[in-house]
């Protein structure tokens, strides 16, 4: 017998940069005012990041500013129920994907108005920069050469 699932809504994004990928649902309210993923029960406004509240994820003041921007820039602060997965890279990396992700889930939502906003900010364009790859013989970096004899 398969297993009934209640019918959620909601917006998904990927956003990337470096080594991170963090997938973004931005779940719409129902009448009771929370959503339930996966054992978790989440709020309207409320972030969970890998099952857990992003306060704890990413602590810091300026952190909490700069993923809280494409929300803020579109006036949805408090709108959404957000569930962000994210894997892989480092905690500046995880935190521009989730940027990132927001604003492409959120271009979703309301492509004609929300895009120019978004897209003026720059959040849209996803940061192509990578870790470059070592090369053979440079002594385990990229680009570092091997020392010259000194005679």
């Amino acid at each position: 017998m398969t297993k009934k699932t209640k019918d959620v809504k909601y917006y998904e994004a990927v956003g990337r940069r470096k080594q991170s990928i963090a997938r973004v649902r931005l779940y719409l309210p129902t009448r009771e005012k929370t959503v339930s993923v996966n054992e978790l029960k989440i709020k309207i406004g409320e972030i969970f990041v890998n099952k857990k509240s992003i306060e704890k994820v990413f602590p810091a003041p300026y952190e909490r500013e700069s993923y809280l921007l494409p929300l803020r820039l579109t006036n949805n602060l408090d709108r959404f129920a957000i569930s962000i997965m994210i894997k892989g890279g480092g905690v500046k990396g995880q935190l521009d994907a989730i940027i990132h992700g927001l604003s492409r889930a959120l271009e979703l939502v309301d492509k004609e108005n929300y895009r120019p906003i978004l897209k003026k900010e720059g959040l849209l364009t996803r940061d192509p920069r990578k870790k470059e790859r070592r090369k053979v013989g440079t002594g385990g970096k990229a680009r570092r050469a091997k020392q010259s004899p000194k005679r």
